[in-house]
């Protein structure tokens, strides 16, 4: 052992087994904590974010005392950082597909060239001037390892790259990004340069014939202990974990075969290489089998592979058995495409070729046939068609494109559709529901065509007779002879209807009826372009006043200067907005997906406005579906949203209502964070509704605190306020005198009070409804001739005064009050307090039954329908009043006498003064059993036998005799027997009263 080893044990023996306060990462190499946090089942941090941490901290810059940058130094922290990177890429076996998962470009290119490193490959030399034959099994490795990556890494920034959408703009993480993005290139920019090179190394090495090893922990560990004793052992055939041969070759051969396949697409012959190499690839895994540790290809992705080499480059004794795809494919270069038809015929007995792969073929046929070529329109219904019953035979539903090319039907389409049925099924051999699936296709046809000569050319082909039974066809027959128009049986023959050619006019009104009730984004594109090949004096999004566009947008869309883009992308949007509204959201997500890849070619202005709404239909859709079981929106959404808020683009046309819906999700979604702390100075400048929600968002948040701390509930009260005011302007009459005129809708606050309501209609929280709530009924009691108050939850945060009493439209806030109490009701009916207003509103418009409803109302919600006591904040000593004076007022006078036991101190001169009455209109003595003061009781007997009513006055004797209602018993049997008889009393008044 080393002198610098043995110290090492002596200080560790005697120092607590808690981290040092030096680096940490020097604590897990020391303590040997690192291979123990590898071992467990899922380490946290995970294996791949470690080797990110140690070479980002190995990677740091220094700062002299000049304050200048320098490189990184090489000391000892810095390659112990080193070294553990390393010793996790050991853990991890070196598989390069798990390492370019998860680290990026410029880091796998740091880890690998530290292995070089410690692998004693000379830096500054080229990789192909050595001969891998006699240098030892890790140094070669090593550079197996770094060449294998380079090309790999080429192969797959070929591969289109979906972009992340991006969230909301911060300038230190897209600094971040860019450095990121600039090294990758450059580092992209070497291999490439140095691609040629790479694969010859990996060339040379598949002429190995021995065993490699790459470094493990151990050997690792061995040259950091004592770099200058290890190298005989390194480079021995012992040390590291051994690769085979095989298994070596199988990854380079596989590696090697993408390299060249990507070549391919600059150089067809390339491709022999390619195939080649998988092929041998595919050999050396039937070879190695399962005994394989090391080696790990995507075999699916192989399959692939070889597919494609077959297609690309048949091999001879391959050429007179050539699969379906290679056949199709060389009659798609050569042009034939009537083969292509042939091949699809006879694939729908053998269902060899996958969908997808026959509807590509019809997509790029399509395309072509866009492009100009007319010739393709006809192999494009073919091919369709073949596609079609393909459909049909696997149970699947017909496609939009076969209805769409079979709108206008003619004998050779019919005549083709039918051979294509014919020769796709064998009826001898074929199973009981493919007939089923092809005798109802062959009904769907008929039932679909007008023209009876058509439907007879079907119904007489052998296929249909073997298919349908008589009665199925006699019956098809006479439901299309009762469809089609009766004729006069004359002498002479009529004209069919069917022979007399359409005129234009006819088929514009067609055309425009279909571009009216179609919501399919490419069905409207292809109407349009035919109505414009018809005629170019029209306007055809004027065609339907329904299609209604905001005005703000209005003016962009119909400035573009092409009459055929403007029309569709007006109706692409109104019909998206038409969508929205009626809640058809998919189809509202298609039509605007569809409008803003059309123009974002053209107008940058049109694709903010697009992204802009279909934020605000991703908002509805989410509110509309998971967000009314609650379940939080994603993150996605909401920095989406954050993004719109903070947006500071010029010229661009923004609806209101976006940004009330964006306010109003941050606050229905409880963002109170940002909208307190996060939101930028210049949107609460600028944007009313941002700085309504700052304010709603602050008050929530500084509700629990003392009320010295409110601040911002005045600040909201003042706000408020002035949105309320009314501004105020002179005239002098004709008599010389001056009058006062109110101004309604005034602009003197942020927003209009019809802006505010309709904003406020948008939320869904209930404690900022509470808030708001709370507040107007706040003002509607600050007004002097005010003879009822309303009670409101968390009334007492707000002032209790206004200096300019006249200057507040009372009546309006009277009408918010009631507007915004029926809408919270709506969004939540069992909120006891929000009931309660309700109720208090009615009690001051003097409609008694109405606010009985709703305090019994808001007694059931809260207490399982007077199952439970009702809390005594709910059921107050006002409340009680309140609704004693509403009995009282129906001339229910009972139900007053006893509601007064209800007092926390029983009112008895209200009592008694109420069952003096003899007008009562309550059921009066069956009421009885639901007092339980002895005295009211004992006063209602004194009172029968005055007025000599004898029955009456035994119902109240027998109510005192109840033993519970003894006074000698104790309080617990007392308040239980006052419990329920409170409880009945309670839902007999409900049962009364809802």
């Amino acid at each position: 052992m080393s002198a610098e080893a043995a110290d090492r044990e002596a200080a560790t023996s005697s120092r607590p087994c808690t981290p040092p306060q030096t680096s940490w990462f020097e604590f897990l190499l020391e303590e040997s904590l690192l291979e123990k946090h590898l071992r467990k089942p899922c380490p946290d941090p995970a294996p791949v974010q470690l080797i990110v941490q140690f070479l980002e901290q190995a990677s740091k810059p220094s700062v002299n005392e000049q304050n200048q940058v320098q490189p990184p130094p090489d000391n000892k922290r810095n390659r112990i950082l080193k070294l553990l990177a390393l010793k996790v890429a050991a853990h991890l076996k070196w598989d390069l597909d798990i390492l370019e998962k998860s680290l990026s470009v410029p880091v796998l290119n740091m880890l690998l060239n530290e292995l070089l490193c410690i692998s004693k490959v000379p830096p500054g030399t080229k990789h192909v001037d050595m001969d891998l034959a006699t240098l030892p099994p890790t140094t070669a490795m090593a550079i197996l390892l770094y060449n294998r990556w380079a090309i790999r890494t080429i192969v797959q920034s070929s591969f289109p790259v979906k972009q992340a959408k991006p969230g909301p703009p911060q300038i230190s993480v897209m600094n971040q990004m860019q450095q990121e993005k600039e090294l990758t290139e450059n580092i992209l920019k070497v291999l490439k340069e140095q691609a040629s090179d790479s694969i010859l190394v990996l060339e040379a090495a598949l002429k190995l014939n021995k065993d490699l090893y790459v470094h493990t922990m151990r050997t690792l560990d061995l040259l950091a202990v004592e770099p200058g004793m290890v190298n005989g052992e390194t480079e021995s055939s012992t040390a590291g974990l051994k690769i085979r041969t095989e298994e070596m070759q199988c990854q380079v051969c596989y590696d090697l075969g993408a390299a060249y396949f990507q070549q391919g697409s600059t150089n067809s012959a390339v491709y022999e290489n390619a195939r080649e190499k998988f092929f041998r690839t595919k050999e050396l895994i039937a070879e190695i089998g399962s005994l394989s540790l090391h080696c790990t290809i995507d075999e699916k992705r192989l399959a692939g592979y070889c597919q494609a080499c077959d297609v690309l480059v048949p091999s001879d004794s391959t050429s007179q058995q050539l699969t379906p795809y290679s056949q199709v494919h060389i009659c798609l270069r050569s042009g034939n495409y009537q083969d292509v038809v042939k091949i699809f015929i006879e694939d729908n007995l053998t269902f060899s070729l996958p969908v997808q792969f026959r509807q590509s073929v019809l997509r790029e046929l399509f395309q072509k046939a866009q492009q100009g070529n007319e010739a393709l329109d006809e192999i494009c219904f073919k091919v369709c068609a073949c596609n079609t019953v393909r459909d049909i035979l696997e149970g699947r539903a017909i496609s939009v494109q076969f209805n769409q090319l079979f709108l206008r039907p003619n004998k050779e389409k019919i005549d083709f559709l039918l051979e294509v049925c014919s020769r796709s099924i064998n009826l001898e051999k074929a199973s009981d529901s493919l007939k089923g699936n092809m005798a109802a296709f062959l009904k769907n046809v008929c039932l679909g065509l007008e023209d009876l000569q058509y439907v007879f050319m079907i119904s007489s082909h052998e296929l249909f007779i073997t298919l349908l039974k008589d009665e199925e066809r006699k019956l098809l027959v006479d439901q299309m002879r009762k469809r089609s128009p009766r004729v006069n049986l004359c002498i002479k023959p009529v004209t069919s209807f069917y022979d007399i050619p359409a005129s234009a006019s006819v088929n514009i009104g067609q055309l425009e009826h279909q571009l009216i009730l179609s919501v399919d984004p490419w069905r409207i594109r292809q109407i349009l372009i035919e109505l414009h090949g018809m005629t170019s004096e029209r306007q055809f999004w004027t065609v339907s006043n329904k299609w209604e566009v905001p005005s703000v947008y209005s003016g962009v869309i119909l400035g573009i200067k092409d009459n055929l883009t403007r029309d569709l992308v007006y109706i692409l949007m109104a019909k998206g907005l038409h969508c929205s509204t009626v809640k058809d959201f998919s189809h509202a997500k298609q039509l605007f997906a569809a409008c803003l890849e059309l123009v974002t070619e053209f107008s940058p202005k049109l694709r903010q406005v697009m992204l802009n709404e279909m934020l605000l239909l991703d908002i509805h859709t989410h509110e509309a579906g998971t967000g009314q079981s609650g379940e939080r929106p994603p993150s996605d959404l909401i920095s989406r949203v954050r993004g719109y808020l903070e947006m500071r683009l010029p010229d661009i046309p923004l609806r209101q209502v976006i940004a009330e819906e964006c306010v109003a999700f941050m606050l229905n979604w409880r963002e109170n964070e940002y909208l307190t702390l996060q939101v930028p100075a210049f949107l609460l400048q600028n944007n009313p509704y941002v700085k309504l929600g700052q304010l709603l968002a602050a008050t929530c948040k500084e509700l629990p605190g003392p009320k010295e701390s409110r601040r911002t509930a005045k600040d909201l009260w003042e706000v408020v306020v002035q949105i309320c005011s009314v501004s105020s302007q002179h005239k002098r009459g004709n008599d010389g005198r001056v009058s006062l005129i109110k101004q309604r809708e005034s602009t003197l606050g942020i927003m209009y009070r019809s802006e505010l309501l309709s904003f406020i209609k948008k939320l869904r929280e209930p404690l900022v409804l509470t808030i708001i709530l709370s507040l107007f009924v706040k003002l509607h009691n600050v007004r002097e001739d005010i003879v009822n108050d309303i009670t409101a939850e968390h009334i007492s945060i707000w002032p209790s005064s206004i200096p300019n009493l006249q200057s507040v439209d009372f009546e309006a806030v009277a009408i918010t009050v009631k507007e915004l109490v029926r809408y919270a009701l709506s969004i939540n009916p069992s909120t006891h307090s929000w009931l309660i207003i309700q109720a208090d509103i009615y009690f001051a418009t003097n409609q008694y039954s109405a606010a009985l409803h709703y305090y019994l109302q808001a007694g059931a919600v809260c207490s399982d329908f007077f199952n439970k006591a009702v809390p005594p904040d709910v059921y107050t000593d006002q409340v009680i009043k309140r609704m004693i004076k509403c009995c009282s007022l129906l001339n229910c006078h009972t139900q007053v006498a006893i509601l007064c036991q209800f007092l926390r101190e029983i009112d008895y001169k209200t009592a008694f003064k109420s069952l003096q009455e003899q007008n009562s209109h309550d059921a009066m003595d069956s009421y009885y059993d639901y007092i339980w003061d002895v005295t009211i009781l004992e006063y209602l007997t004194y009172l029968h036998h005055k007025r000599g009513e004898t029955d009456k006055r035994q119902i109240a004797i027998k109510a005192i005799g109840q033993t519970e209602l003894n006074a000698s018993n104790p309080e617990e049997v007392l308040q239980l027997a006052a419990q329920r008889r409170k409880k009945k009393f309670l839902q007999a008044m409900a049962k009364l009263y809802f």
